[in-house]
């Protein structure tokens, strides 16, 4: 044992210095070491306090916000109870827009200048309409006829406004005049053909505000019609076919 020791002496003085064996160091030497290794470990961190919970009071409801809720609560119930109502008494009235119809038409007169191509005319309608609400009257308040030739407004009559009862249809008597309306060439050559095969087409169309009410509710709303009309040749121009629709 002792010739290792002096070998491992001598090994570590050729090579670098070696620490001295802990079987040769003294006790107090040892202890020291041991006192100065426990001070070089690092500190462990003290673990950070519980955070604490800060309640807030709790705010009392005031009269003005119990008021305000009531009121928007009272609110929505009467919305609810309007649309129902207008739900029930639309079932029960089932309102019908009025139809437009033209039940006669005389074609009077028609020439057209030449080489300027003006049109004049005189053409007379008969015209219905009717109201279908058995339950609901409905007003005209305002109206109008417009005459056209492939297109081409050739002549506009206004109609006073007038009511409807309930049920009931109205007679119109139309009296539609064109006076020196210039036409395209083409047109204008369209128009002569037609007069010589004596079928004359044109198109009515009839515009008119409407106004339906239900004891005291009542709406307006616009209503169009359209007609496409099939004549001779005047002097005695008399109506061959129609084909009329209306819509809102």
């Amino acid at each position: 044992t002792k010739i290792k020791l002096e070998l491992y002496a001598q090994d570590c003085r050729n090579q670098y210095r070696c620490p001295t064996p802990y079987h040769l160091q003294s006790p107090r030497t040892i202890i020291t070491k041991i006192i100065s290794m426990k001070q070089q470990e690092p500190a462990t961190p003290d673990p950070p306090p519980p955070s604490k919970i800060i309640l807030q009071p709790r705010r009392r409801t005031t009269p003005a916000m119990w008021c305000a809720a009531i009121a928007g609560f009272a609110f929505s119930v009467l919305l609810i109870l309007a649309g129902l109502i207008i739900l029930i008494v639309y079932l029960s009235v089932k309102p019908r827009t009025p139809s437009f119809d033209v039940a006669n038409a005389a074609l009077n007169t028609v020439y057209v200048g030449s080489p300027s191509y003006y049109y004049n005319g005189d053409m007379t309608l008969v015209a219905n309409i009717s109201n279908p609400n058995h339950k609901m009257g409905v007003v005209i308040q305002s109206g109008a006829v417009e005459l056209f030739f492939r297109g081409r407004l050739v002549s506009v009559q206004a109609l006073p406004p007038f009511a409807q009862p309930r049920g009931h249809f109205t007679v119109l008597n139309v009296h539609m005049l064109s006076s020196q309306v210039a036409l395209p060439p083409e047109v204008a050559a369209d128009l002569l053909s037609q007069m010589r095969s004596n079928k004359i087409l044109y198109t009515i169309r009839g515009t008119f505000k409407v106004r339906e009410r239900f004891w005291s509710w009542h709406y307006t709303y616009r209503l169009t019609a359209i007609c496409d009309l099939e004549l001779t040749s005047p002097p005695s121009g008399v109506l061959l076919d129609r084909r009329c629709t209306t819509s809102k």
